[in-house]
């Protein structure tokens, strides 16, 4: 145990010297227990068997968490699926938020050259001790993934490595975490599972019901794409939705071009605000700034109708609408 950037965090490459004393996580001393670094290694868990999980939380006092949004995987094919989807490799260093009790982080480490999780309740401090004995190439930091800076984490501990993310996001942050991970612009491509309802928006297009403002965001930076579903029996405890994997690739170029990329998300967050109302209505509104006269003719000049609602136009139709009245 040690303390990294003011966060505590487990190094499991360098628990040589316990190795090689065959001490106990638990009691610190030599010992010839079932928790023997020596005896841990030789009975790896099957990270994904409900019996397991069950002795592993029990053995450590460890209690689900509602306000963390916790749920454990119970089917072996996901994490094992998930990691396949990121496509790592020996050149890959791989940032994981969230490992609850390590069955993603396990794959994660077989596939990659390093892998750092983040998570947030230090409570799973021992459980991850046990489950990841054998991980020699990942660390977990234990701090608050929304407070830490991710892109000194990558340029100071990936360094010669493509950095990528693949991640089970907990549900009740997801949006935050994303904008973060997408707004640092260190990762080329980010794999994550996240609530099928929330996959569906990121990846709908104009016109859809799913489209929004939170969607447009990441599509402007990202490819975006949903890879597989993963039903609720999948999980312990089981949530009451349904869970899909995506994957995003930055793209080489925003996908459109705009003058003022800032006033553009403006008009697209008051245009979803009140996404039942005219954008002229919705951008008078949420923008009292911008008068609605000017904002009706900037619609006609563009060739929208000016009863057209936001929900009906592309990224490239919000970037002409803008340019168009940065020039009022």
């Amino acid at each position: 145990m040690d303390s990294h950037r003011g966060y505590h965090y487990l190094a499991y490459c360098s628990v040589g010297i316990h190795r090689n004393l065959g001490l106990c996580y638990y009691c610190h001393g030599f010992c010839v227990c079932d928790y023997s670094v020596d005896s841990l290694e030789k009975r790896k868990m099957n990270l994904t068997n409900y019996d397991e999980i069950r002795a592993l939380l029990a053995r450590h006092g460890f209690r689900f968490s509602k306000s963390m949004g916790q749920n454990f995987l119970t089917a072996s094919w996901v994490p094992e699926q998930i990691a396949d989807s990121a496509m790592l490799d020996d050149k890959t260093a791989v940032l994981e938020i969230g490992p609850g009790i390590g069955c993603l982080t396990e794959q994660l480490s077989k596939r990659a050259a390093k892998v750092i999780s983040i998570e947030l309740d230090k409570t799973l401090m021992p459980v991850l001790a046990e489950s990841l004995t054998g991980c020699e190439n990942t660390e977990v930091i234990f701090g608050d993934a929304m407070k830490l800076d991710i892109s000194k984490i990558v340029a100071e501990d990936f360094k010669g490595y493509k950095p990528v993310v693949c991640a089970n996001l907990p549900y009740n942050v997801t949006s935050p975490i994303l904008t973060k991970l997408i707004g640092c612009g260190c990762f080329d491509a980010i794999t994550v599972m996240i609530q099928r309802e929330v996959a569906r928006r990121i990846c709908a297009g104009a016109g859809d019901s799913d489209y929004s403002a939170f969607g447009i965001f990441v599509q402007w930076y990202m490819n975006a794409e949903i890879l597989f579903d993963v039903p609720p029996s999948c999980f312990v405890p089981q949530p009451k939705v349904t869970s899909s994997v995506i994957r995003l690739t930055r793209r080489s170029e925003p996908s459109a071009e705009v003058s003022d990329e800032k006033l553009m998300f403006s008009l697209i967050r008051a245009a979803f605000n009140m996404r039942r109302k005219t954008l002229v209505n919705a951008v008078s509104s949420n923008l009292p700034e911008i008068d609605k006269e000017t904002f009706a003719s900037v619609l006609e000049k563009c060739g929208f109708d000016a009863r057209v609602r936001g929900e009906a136009l592309s990224v490239s139709d919000f970037a002409l609408i803008t340019d168009e009245l940065v020039k009022k």
